[in-house]
C-alpha cells in the first residue's frame, strides 16, 4: 500500500500547484462536484475496466469519457455554470489521469496481495 499512498499524495500535491496555477477553487460544491465526477470516472473506467482487467478497449472508453464530460458541461451550461473553460479542461483531464493511475496500481496490489 506504500506505492498507493505515494500515488494519491503526490497526486494531492500537484493538485494543489495546479489549482494555484489556474485559480481554481477546488472546495466550492461545483469544482467538488467536477473533480469527483472526472476522478471517478477515470478510476473505474480508465484504472480498472481498461488498463487493469482489460475488459473494456481503450477507444470505447475514451468516447464514453468524452461523452460523460460533454454531457456534465452541458448540464452545467443549463445551470448557468461556467466551466467549459481551458483551466478546467486541463483540470478535468489531470483529474482522469490521477484517478486510472490510482485505480491501476489500487488493483494491482489489492488483488496480488501486496502490502
Amino acid at each position: 500500500m506504500k506505492l498507493v499512498s505515494i500515488v494519491i499524495l503526490s497526486g494531492i500535491i500537484l493538485l494543489y500547484f495546479i489549482d494555484s496555477a489556474f485559480k481554481l477553487s477546488p472546495f466550492n460544491s461545483e469544482m467538488f462536484i467536477h473533480s469527483g465526477l472526472r476522478f471517478m470516472a477515470g478510476f473505474l473506467v480508465l484504472g480498472i475496466g481498461v488498463f487493469y482487467a482489460h475488459k473494456i478497449k481503450l477507444k470505447f472508453a475514451i468516447w464514453f469519457l468524452i461523452a460523460l464530460a460533454l454531457g456534465d458541461d452541458i448540464w452545467d451550461y443549463t445551470r448557468n455554470v461556467n466551466s467549459f473553460n481551458f483551466e478546467v479542461m486541463l483540470h478535468s483531464i489531470y483529474m482522469m489521469l490521477w484517478g486510472a493511475l490510482t485505480g491501476y496500481v489500487l488493483m494491482k496490489r489489492w488483488i496480488n496481495g501486496e502490502s
